[in-house]
Parts: structure tokens; C-alpha cells; sequence
């Protein structure tokens, strides 16, 4: 009962090939918007020389409504079309938010504390951060925002 139940059923549901085709198109979706991520963080600090973490909240927003429109058209395409945008698009950015908390509580760990502070450890420590964001973004929308596409 526990096998089909427990964590090794949520376990065995992950991978199946629908899921895992799922996660890679997310990831290939994560992954473009990561680039528009880093690319908006880096001239917001570099060109703009705005603060780190200012420059990261506003990137995450960016690649945010990238992810999106992206994660929407393509990974989770079989969600129920039906649902109010305005609803799904709060709880998108609800989750992202929480997201965002980890990213900049990351990043502060990283170029603060652990002295990660020259611009090209700064956006190491930006990539490392969204890494780890990536899959908590990842399985929120799978099992909450989009159960059931």
C-alpha cells in the first residue's frame, strides 16, 4: 500500500514517459527563459550598475512572463484551456515569487556571505541560484498550477 501510495508512487509517477517529456520540454522552456534571466541581469548591473539584488528581482520578472507564455504554449499545453487566465497568471507569479524569495536569499549567500562578489562570480552565483529556483518552479505548476495537463 505504502509503495503505491507513499513517496516511491510519487516516485514512480515522475518518471514516466509523459513526465519525462514534460520536465525536458520545462527545462527547455527554463531554459530560455533563463537566458532572458541572465541577459536582463547582466545589463541592469553591468550597463545600468544597478545593486545585485535589485537587478535580480527585476530579471526574474522578465524571464518570469517569458516562462509564462512559453511554459503555457508548450509544456503544460493541455491544461484546461478554459481557465481564467487572470487566476493562472496570479498563481504563476505567486509561485515565481516564492521563487524569487529563494533566488535572492541565494544570491545574497553567495555574493555576501560566501564572497562570490566580482561581476563574473556574481552571475556564476545568479546561474547557480536559478538552478536550484528551477526545479521547485517546476514541480509547483506540474502538481498545483497545472494538474492536469
Amino acid at each position: 500500500m505504502y509503495f503505491k501510495n507513499g513517496l516511491c508512487g510519487v516516485a514512480l509517477a515522475l518518471i514516466t514517459s509523459k513526465n519525462v517529456r514534460q520536465f525536458l520540454s520545462y527545462f527547455a522552456v527554463g531554459g530560455a527563459s533563463a537566458v532572458v534571466e541572465w541577459v536582463i541581469f547582466f545589463l541592469l548591473g553591468r550597463l545600468l550598475t544597478l545593486p545585485y539584488l535589485s537587478a535580480t528581482a527585476l530579471a526574474f520578472v522578465f524571464s518570469t512572463t517569458a516562462n509564462w507564455f512559453l511554459g503555457r504554449t508548450f509544456t503544460f499545453r493541455g491544461a484546461d484551456l478554459g481557465k481564467n487566465k487572470s487566476k493562472e497568471i496570479l498563481q504563476v507569479f505567486g509561485v515565481s515569487a516564492i521563487g524569487l524569495l529563494g533566488n535572492l536569499a541565494l544570491m545574497y549567500v553567495f555574493v555576501s556571505v560566501l564572497g562570490m562578489n566580482t561581476e563574473l562570480l556574481k552571475t556564476t552565483a545568479k546561474i547557480l541560484s536559478t538552478g536550484i529556483v528551477f526545479i521547485w518552479n517546476f514541480l509547483i505548476r506540474k502538481f498545483w498550477i497545472y494538474r492536469d495537463a
